[in-house]
């Protein structure tokens, strides 16, 4: 995960964040729609986000997601 955030940075725009994610305005929106905006209550036309809201956003980006009866299997470990 290369996150970059500006130090002392209070707040990040959709579009700064999405710079910072290094994604789209509309892939950041989708991910939010998906995981926080689910239950009804719409997004808010002007987003603030703040550096740990794009930690965990970040996370949702790479998470990839695996099909149902499909088994993920784990990396080996060093020296196996």
């Amino acid at each position: 995960m290369n996150l970059v955030l500006r130090p002392n940075k209070h707040s990040y725009s959709a579009a700064e964040a999405a710079k910072a994610l290094g994604t789209s305005v509309s892939q950041l929106e989708a991910v939010l729609d998906e995981h926080i905006f689910n239950d009804g209550i719409p997004r808010p036309a002007q987003l603030e986000l703040q550096a740990s809201d794009l930690l965990l956003i970040a996370y949702w980006l790479e998470t990839v997601e695996v099909p149902e009866g499909k088994v993920l299997s784990m990396p080996r470990r060093v020296g196996e």
